[in-house]
């Protein structure tokens, strides 16, 4: 191949690239507009039409690159290289549209328009009997299995990760946890509009006994006892300023605790635990850490309702 034709390579395959990136958007919006519109048999009669217009292009493209792609220099080589280059260039397009659908970050709108067409220029590419085009071609294709299927969904991950502890953080003056009880760890625990709850649980399964925190933005100036108080039931504000309530429950005691925290209303309530152990749950209240939300999130023990 002399130089002359050498240089015209990058020039064809640049022609390739923007005729696709042009056409195949539009003919795909064209679609998506009368299948909107008329339902699958609107689409077909479009798509009957396009479809062979495009690989005509492709052809006609193909006749002035036929002094250095030897597939080229005849006219059922022309169209057998036109529809393969069709065909691998559309199965590329589909790749990036998966991708895409499954939240692979790949780039503006101009650039997702701009990357249209580069599948065909590819497949292009590995015709032309050079093999520092071909080798580029390979990288090209390499570079883009490699981003599809590992760095891509990588950060898709991490993006989707940093969205959900922002939804959590939205928040964070309710977000606070505790130590559990002894014999206890945390089962669960869950947002609300409003609300953050944790659920601690035996960490046997043989034992009964739990605690629940639930964290909530004050609803009256300080804490006070409701009146009329119900019937069997007890509550005070101690010295402290907590609420203490108890009241009975199938042969043991309901105690509840109520406590301000910072910008937060904490309530901890428990059949097994009396008033100082549900106080001592109080005294280890700390905001949520990171690390610690990360922990509940990696082990499933907390979601948004």
């Amino acid at each position: 191949m002399t130089s002359d034709r050498r240089a015209l390579i990058p020039l064809r395959l640049f022609l390739v690239w923007a005729a696709m990136a042009a056409v195949v958007p539009t003919v795909g919006f064209g679609l998506l507009v009368a299948g909107w519109g008329g339902g699958t048999g609107a689409m077909v009669p479009l798509a009957a039409l396009s479809l062979p217009l495009t690989v005509g292009l492709l052809a006609v493209m193909g006749a002035s690159a036929r002094t250095f792609v030897p597939l080229c220099g005849t006219v059922p080589g022309r169209l057998g290289w036109a529809v393969t280059v069709f065909v691998l260039g559309t199965l590329g397009v589909a790749a990036g549209l998966a991708a895409y659908g499954e939240d692979i970050d790949l780039g503006s709108a101009g650039l997702r328009f701009a990357l249209v067409g580069v599948p065909y220029a590819v497949a292009a590419a590995f015709f032309v009997p050079s093999r520092r085009t071909r080798l580029a071609a390979v990288a090209a294709l390499v570079a883009a299995v490699v981003y599809g299927g590992f760095v891509g969904p990588a950060q898709s991950q991490e993006r989707r990760h940093e969205a959900e502890i922002a939804k959590y953080r939205e928040q964070e003056e309710l977000l606070y946890m505790g130590a559990a009880p002894s014999g206890m760890t945390v089962a669960r625990a869950y947002t609300d509009a409003g609300y953050f709850t944790v659920e601690y649980r035996p960490t046997k399964q043989d034992v009964m006994g739990s605690a629940d925190l639930n964290l909530r933005r004050p609803i009256t100036p300080s804490l006070q006892c409701p009146e009329p108080v119900r019937k069997d039931e007890t509550c005070v504000v101690d010295a402290h300023g907590d609420m203490v309530v108890s009241h009975p429950f199938t042969g043991s005691v309901d105690v509840t605790v109520v406590r301000r925290i910072g910008r937060a209303e904490a309530t901890v309530s428990s059949q097994t635990l009396d008033a100082p152990g549900l106080r001592h749950l109080l005294d280890s209240l700390r905001p949520l850490s990171d690390a610690e939300l990360e922990e509940l999130m990696r082990e499933k023990k907390i979601d948004r309702r």
